[in-house]
Formats: C-alpha cells, structure tokens, sequence
C-alpha cells in the first residue's frame, strides 16, 4: 500500500513536527485538532521550523514554500476519513486516546492505517477500542520530531503484515530509521528513559545533590548531551509522570513509582519549559 494522504491529530510540538515531515516528502497532509488557535500554533510551529532551516542553508526557499503548501488544517475528524494513514499525537492519557481511536474506526475507511504517536501506552489497547485491530500500529517519533531520526514502530499482535510493512516504509521514506518494537508498556525508548529521569528526581528530592550537579555529573561523566533533569523540562513535567504511571501501573513492579517531587511538581503546575518553570526556571 502507498501512502500519499496523512492525517496528523494533535498540532502540538510533536503533531506540528509528524506533519512538517511528512510534507517534506511530498505528501499531502491535514493536520487537525480541535481549536482554531491550536492548528494556528501548529502552522507557526511548521513555519518557524522551516525558517530556521533555511537560515542555515539546510533547505532552500522553494523547499520551505513546497513543504507549507503540502499542508492544510481542520477542525473535523471526518475531513480525514478517506487518508491512507493517521496518525494520532495528542495527550497521552489513556482515556481519551481510546475515545478518538474508537471514533476513527467509526469515520474512517477500512484502509485506513491507524497509527499512534504514544510514548507509552500499549498499542494493543488502542488497537481494540478501534474495532478494526489489524490496521492499528504504533509510530513513536523522538522529540525534536523534524531533527531525531528514530522511529519506534510498534507491532502490536493484532497489527497484520501490510498495516506494519507500511508504516514501517513511510518512516524508512521519511529519512527515518525505524526499529521494530513488540508492544510493551514504555516501548524501549521510555521503559530505560524514563526510570532514569526519574531516579535523577529522586537524587534531588532525597538531597543527594541539586538539578544543577546532577545534571553535570551525567552530561561529563556519562557523556550524556543534555541533563536528565534539563531533558525532563523540555518533555514536559506531566508527559514524565504520566508515563511513569503508565509504567508503574501496567508493569506492576514498583521500581517505575513516580518520584513523589516528580507528582507535587507536576501538582503545582511547574512542567518544565512550556510553563516557564520546572527544575529550572525559563
């Protein structure tokens, strides 16, 4: 199956970037969610995007005016029932991703290619609220989606040969490199990333050191590029906590609790960059 139509649901950071390269390659892309302003704040994120790109010589104008015109906005689910595949990237809670898997396998055409972009939640759950389990995969993009190049695909039991083949050569068309994942809690990305973050929150609550040395200590001692702590601000305080909770509770193994700070943190509304304020201040 070729894929040349893709509806992206979620214009936020991660939607913003499925859909910027997507319509990098020349396909025809809706991105959708359900207020004006958001698609708005996606189209922004595309555009500012591109610009920087173009600054630096990575593309050029044409490039950057081929890939916006490749792109257009609803705020109607139904505008995307005949696309060969969308893919979902909103809130990562459990709940509601269920309600719009289970809405699309209402909308959509039957060859249609479910995909999702969470960072935790087993595919197979989504892949039952569907009604159409066989053309539901996962398709977990890093974050900054147009820069990181892995593409967790995630095969769920139910996903069928051609819904995986599919998926796993758009991301290879991408300029991707995809990996196969079979579905478990966290995936592997998360399930090692997250406990880190984590236990690094667990340094700081329990006093072993500030947000400052810990971060240093694993960025000179284990050469990491970026802080655990710095790294958890800019996924968003409440993404961490809701994958952990993912973790814990699927898991059922008590190494993946939250950190209690990592919970009253996310309580006060500190989230890291996107609030200004987090282990650090923005």
């Amino acid at each position: 199956m070729e894929i040349n139509r893709v509806g992206v649901i979620g214009a936020g950071q991660m939607g913003a970037g499925i859909a910027q390269v997507c319509a990098s390659i020349g396909k025809v892309v809706t991105l959708c969610d359900i207020k004006q302003d958001f698609v708005n704040n996606g189209i922004a994120t595309i555009n500012k995007n591109l610009q920087r790109s173009v600054s630096k010589d990575r593309i050029s104008q044409k490039q950057m005016d081929d890939t916006l015109c490749n792109v257009t906005t609803t705020l109607e689910m139904k505008d995307l029932k005949d696309f060969d595949i969308i893919i979902e990237a909103i809130i990562e809670d459990v709940s509601i991703k269920k309600e719009l898997f289970t809405d699309l396998g209402l909308i959509c055409d039957s060859k249609t290619i479910l995909a999702s972009n969470t960072s935790s939640i087993p595919i197979g759950i989504l892949a039952e609220a569907s009604g159409r389990p066989s053309k539901v995969v996962g398709m977990h993009f890093m974050n900054p989606v147009p820069v990181m190049k892995l593409v967790e695909v995630i095969r769920a039991k139910t996903t069928s040969d051609d819904t995986f083949d599919t998926t796993f050569n758009l991301a290879e068309k991408l300029h991707k490199v995809p990996v196969l994942v079979n579905d478990f809690p966290g995936f592997v990305s998360n399930r090692i990333l997250l406990p880190m973050l984590n236990e690094a929150m667990f340094c700081v609550m329990e006093g072993v050191a500030e947000p400052e040395a810990v971060d240093t200590v694993m960025k000179l001692g284990m050469s990491h590029p970026m802080g655990p702590l710095t790294l958890a601000d800019f996924i968003g305080l409440d993404t961490c906590l809701a994958i952990m909770e993912v973790l814990h509770n699927d898991l059922n193994d008590d190494k993946y609790r939250p950190c209690p700070l990592l919970k009253e943190m996310v309580k006060e509304g500190k989230l890291g960059k996107k609030s200004g304020e987090g282990f650090y201040k923005y």
